[in-house]
This record gives C-alpha cells, structure tokens and sequence, in this order.
C-alpha cells in the first residue's frame, strides 16, 4: 500500500510519497483511498471529489481552481489545475502575532574582524570590476594557491560579465554589489582588479566602498601594470601575511546571518526541506541571530502570509512594495507574472506558483519579519528579513550574500552544483537524490518523509550549520567552486 501525506487538515489533495499505480490503494494522514489514475511520486492526490471552478486547497491554502471535474483518487496537476493568481493586488495589513521563542545560546568558531563583523571563512576574494579582466582573475586565483598559508583557507576568483556597457540602474546594481562583495566578512583579503577604462572603474568603485582597511582591501589597474599578474600575486602575497595568522574563537550564534533559498523543487519540498529550513531560521532567530528569505516571485501568492508577520505596519508597507514592485517589474517587459513552475518544478509535482509559493516560503518558519531589504541593502535588524531578488538561484544567492548572510541554506528536490560567494549547503528534499548526487548534497532532509522526527532532524541540521560556520567544509567548496552573480535588468550598450 502507498504512502500518502495529507498536510493541513483543510487540504483537499495529498502528497504521494511514492509512486500510486491505478487501481492501487493509498494510505495516510488518518485517509485511505483507491487511486483511479497512476499518481508519480511527490504530486497530488485528490482526497475528494473536486467540481470545475472549485479551489485545490494545500497547505490550507488554495494553489489554484480544479479546470475540469476531478474524482477523488485523481491525478491532481498541471491538466486539470491552473492558477488563481491575478496582477497587482491592495492588502490589508492582519497581524498575526508572530513571535520568536527565546532559545539556549548556541556558538561557533568564526574570524572576528577589526570592522567588529564576523566571517565564517578566512579567504582571499579576487573581485575583477569588469568582464575583461575575468580570465586574469581565475589564472590569478589558480597562480596564488601555492602562496596560501597559516589559517587562509583559498583564494577565489569571482567572475562575471558586467562593469562596463551598462547604463542606469544595472550599472547601479553592479557597483553596490562590487562593493558588498569587497566588505565581505568571510573574507580576510580582497584583491579588486580592474582593467583601467570601463565604467565602473576602480576610481568609482571606492566612491561606494567609503572607508575601508588598506592591509585588507588592495586595488590594481590592469592598464597601468607592466606585469599584471606579478604585481597582483605580490598583492595577494601581502594580503595572505596580513591574516593568515588569525584563528578561529568563540562567537555567540547572535552573530551568523544566514540566507534561505530554494531551487529545483519538487513535491516534497513543501513537507521536508523547506519546513526543516524553517525550524532552522526560528532556531537561530530565538538566539538572536538573523536569516534572510528572498526569490520574490516565489512569495507571489503567500504573500499574505509574510504580509501578516510583519512586525509592525511600516514593515507591512514596504512588503507590499516588494511584491508590487517585482510583479510591476514582470509587466514593464511584457512578461507574464505566472509564468512558474519551471519544467522541472513541474516533473516533480508542483502545479501552480501558488503550490510553489506556499512551499518555498515555509523556509521563514514562524518568526516575525524584522526588516525588508532592497536588492543589494545589507542587512541592519537582527531577526527574520525579506530581500528583493528575483528566483534565479545565481543571482538570488548572490544577492544574499551581499546582503550579509555568511551562509546560505539552499533546498532542492532536482539537485544541482551551483555555488555562490559564501558556504552554500545543500539540503535534498527527498533521499534518492541524497543517495544519487552525494556529490552535490550536504545533508538530507528526505527523511523526514519516511518518518523522522521534525524536532530532532531540526537540531541534528542546527548544529550541522554550526560545525559549517565553524569551518566544515560543503560539497561545493570540496569541489573548488566559486559563483557570483549580478541582477541584469536593462540595456547593454
């Protein structure tokens, strides 16, 4: 007999949590039915039958209207649901109350530094400030390896296409992210290289950095310099003596900021990794440290949801404006604001972006939300935040780390390789994927589905991030992999 899940007690569907074949019996959650239609693995089943125009409820919640009559035991999906999503909406704010439960104090070992941040890693950071000079970097990078030493970890080169060309708020974007990027805590040393005659110059660069630490920040002009990559190895060199004597101490977890995001998801994220997340960001907000939830487009249609969680109404206000905003962003372009589920998402039973939403933004937890950041703000209030960013996981990663999280948490049902500036932890909603891409993943959340405890599986990952912070290394840094990327909005010249 399968397995089945349902969620909320309100739902009218369940969760597969193993392939249904027609004609088989399925069971859980207090219900047992007959499937009448073969039901994949991690998609829904109808748990009654559902008229034309009636809403599919999940996670309490509607995902979207029944297109066509469905039988109880139907295959619930992308042929019989569709969205019930509109455009730009007005809300009203409804407190919901939401509080933070105080936790025992928690530590990790990181790098203090003398700006009175905390890194989680002691590296070397190459930050070319534009796409010409990106090849110089990663040689550079490759070059510099010999000379790390003491408690440096690597040196990394992060490249990426933008700096010149750009016009308006893109080349805004790049310079505040340049410059997020160079104040990075995890990193002990920045080298910032330029090419000498590109917009967003070295000269401009400083404008957005103010001050900064010479022994930790150094700049070359690639135009100016006879001897490239000589001059910046010695750089390098200068600024590995400069920290590779530092240790790891004691920090209070009130110190870490860590970033949620998910990607490639399937049907089980909704019951296994995001929840887990979620139980994490309450965790490290009970001991006053802060998380960062962003991918906007992902919130569309839980936004009420966040909107209510707000701490005040303020707060409430500039969430409204955050998703608005991005749905207005869609509009400017001609662009559909629905136009999710990816076809991955959609393999691996998610529906509707309602479906999606209502399981990524269950990576908040139940907190209340702190502060509200715009693309590129770095983050200010301890506690649960919101940043603008769009979904891709590139760009959205990125965008977290830039905010200030020295880790982000990274939830996935498809998999996938992808690094980003900072320690990028992997966590698979199911188990065969654990199993089939150990490579890839850091830990598996997919137990959960097969009968875990929630609470003790939530302190087994807490003190896993823990031993992360404190040094461990994640399969994408055991693999050498270093990933940046800039929100391109405009014209390219």
């Amino acid at each position: 007999m399968a397995r089945i899940i349902q969620i909320h007690p309100d739902d009218t569907v369940a969760v597969a949590l193993e392939d249904i074949q027609k004609g088989g019996r399925a069971e859980g959650s207090g219900r047992a039915l007959t499937a009448v239609t073969d039901v994949p693995a991690g998609h829904k089943i109808a748990l009654r039958d559902l008229a034309e125009g009636e809403a599919v409820i999940k996670y309490g919640c509607p995902i979207g209207y029944a297109s066509c009559p469905v039988a109880v035991g139907e295959w619930v999906h992308t042929h019989n649901l569709r969205t019930g999503l509109g455009d730009l909406l007005d809300y009203t704010y409804a407190p919901v109350g939401a509080k933070v439960k105080p936790q025992k104090e928690a530590f990790f070992r990181g790098f203090e530094r003398p700006d009175g941040s905390v890194g989680v890693r002691n590296e070397i950071w190459i930050i070319p400030t534009v796409g010409c000079v990106n090849s110089i970097a990663s040689e550079m990078a490759k070059r510099a390896q010999k000379l790390v030493r003491g408690s440096v970890e690597t040196v990394a080169a992060f490249a990426h296409p933008y700096g010149c060309s750009q016009m308006g708020e893109d080349q805004e974007n790049t310079r505040i992210i340049l410059a997020d990027m160079v104040r990075h805590p995890n990193a002990g040393g920045v080298l910032v290289l330029g090419l000498g005659c590109e917009n967003s110059n070295i000269d401009v660069l400083k404008g957005y950095l103010g001050e900064y630490d010479e022994n930790r920040v150094k700049f070359l002009v690639c135009q100016e310099s006879e001897d490239e990559m000589a001059d910046g190895l010695a750089l390098i060199d200068a600024l590995i003596e400069n920290v590779c004597h530092e240790a790891r101490v004691p920090v209070s977890a009130s110190r870490l900021v860590v970033g949620l995001k998910c990607g490639g998801s399937d049907g089980f994220s909704g019951i296994t990794a995001n929840p887990l997340v979620g139980r994490f960001s309450d965790l490290l907000v009970g001991r006053g440290g802060t998380t960062i939830l962003t991918e906007v487009p992902e919130m569309f249609g839980a936004e009420t949801l966040l909107m209510n969680r707000c701490a005040d109404e303020a707060l409430f206000a500039k969430t409204v404006a955050l998703i608005n905003d991005f749905k207005s962003y869609f509009k400017s372009h001609g662009q559909t604001i629905y136009e999710n589920p990816s076809p991955g998402n959609k393999k691996g039973g998610i529906s509707t972006l309602e479906d999606k939403s209502l399981g990524c933004t269950q990576k908040s937890g139940t907190s209340p939300i702190k502060g509200v950041l715009a693309y590129g703000e770095r983050v200010k209030e301890a506690g649960l935040n919101l940043l603008s960013a769009p979904g891709n996981d590139l760009v959205a990663s990125t965008a977290l780390a830039c905010a200030g999280a020295q880790i982000v948490l990274f939830t996935t049902g498809r998999g996938t390789p992808f690094a980003s500036p900072v320690p990028t932890v992997k966590i698979s909603s199911n188990s065969a994927l654990a199993a089939r891409k150990g490579g890839w993943i850091d830990f598996d959340a997919g137990v959960l589905a097969q009968g875990a405890d929630m609470d003790a599986v939530s302190e087994q990952f807490f003190n896993y991030v823990l031993q992360v912070a404190s040094g461990k290394t994640v399969r994408s840094e055991e693999a050498g992999f270093h990933d940046m990327a800039v929100f391109k909005q405009g014209v390219t010249l």
